[in-house]
């Protein structure tokens, strides 16, 4: 991105047709590893376990994991000159480009301009119905699919993820001063892999060393959304397809405060 690209003149796509989609809340990373995509997962599940009319579009186009965490297989069926996207258990209509792969593991070997595309088609070229929320997660950085969004899709806040090392603080502060040249509203910020309880003792383990979420999130000048911990449960629905399956008191937390930030209900 040009250092002097801003978001003021950008035209952003109109409603796909046949949808109408209230809000569209983009998950960011500065990095990749920090968990953003299950945090994307849990963020549209407690959505969607609260009545929410909830959408999923998986942007993370050559690292995709959106279907993987969900369970969903098979390509999406046509509706004219639209794609119908699939629905996971609890009614998340997801679209990812390992729905329209031959194998699930088959790279995406593309340059920029063509992936870029293939995000903006997920948006245009997708019957999403009438949703409350459409959840994006994009990949990690801030190259040309973040920008792609930012510039193209009616983006009503981003989330940036982040994990309490040093490092990963460094990385995310590139992550917000591109949302902000890009002038995208940013609703805060969410720690991931803040602690790891030990299942004998119940002592509360932090790996990344003692650092400060609000420190964190003060230090961008953002709020802070909440933490979540290192939860071996939350793995392993993962690794079965089951993320949807779980809750915590966290996760809530965090969208409570997502919600109190304006739901399209109350606007």
């Amino acid at each position: 991105m040009a250092n002097d690209e801003k978001g003021a003149g950008i035209e952003r796509l109109a409603q796909p047709e046949n949808s109408n989609i209230g809000k569209v809340i983009a998950i960011m990373s500065g990095k990749g590893g920090v968990g953003k995509s299950t945090v994307a997962a849990l963020v549209a599940s407690e959505l969607a376990r609260r009545g929410y009319q909830v959408g999923l579009l998986d942007a993370d186009v050559t690292g995709p994991s959106i279907p993987k965490l969900f369970g969903v297989r098979g390509r999406p069926s046509a509706h004219g000159n639209q794609m119908l996207p699939p629905v996971t258990e609890s009614g998340i209509r997801v679209m990812s480009i390992n729905l329209l792969l031959d194998r699930e593991d088959d790279p995406v070997i593309w340059r920029g301009p063509l992936i870029a595309g293939v995000v903006k088609q997920f948006w245009t070229d997708v019957m999403w119905g009438e949703l409350d929320y459409m959840v994006v997660d994009l990949p990690p950085g801030t190259g040309d699919v973040p920008l792609t969004v930012l510039q193209s899709i009616p983006v009503d806040g981003v989330i940036l993820v982040t994990s309490p090392q040093d490092l990963s603080r460094m990385v995310v502060r590139k992550a917000v001063n591109m949302v902000r040249k890009m002038e995208a509203p940013l609703l805060g910020v969410i720690q991931n892999m803040a602690w790891v309880e030990c299942p004998n003792c119940g002592e509360i383990i932090r790996p990344f060393g003692p650092m400060s979420a609000d420190e964190t999130a003060g230090e961008m000048g953002l709020s802070l959304l909440g933490s979540l911990p290192i939860d071996p449960k939350l793995s392993d629905l993962c690794d079965r397809g089951l993320v949807e399956q779980y809750s915590s008191e966290a996760v809530g937390a965090i969208v409570e405060n997502i919600l109190a930030q304006g739901s399209p209900e109350t606007e």
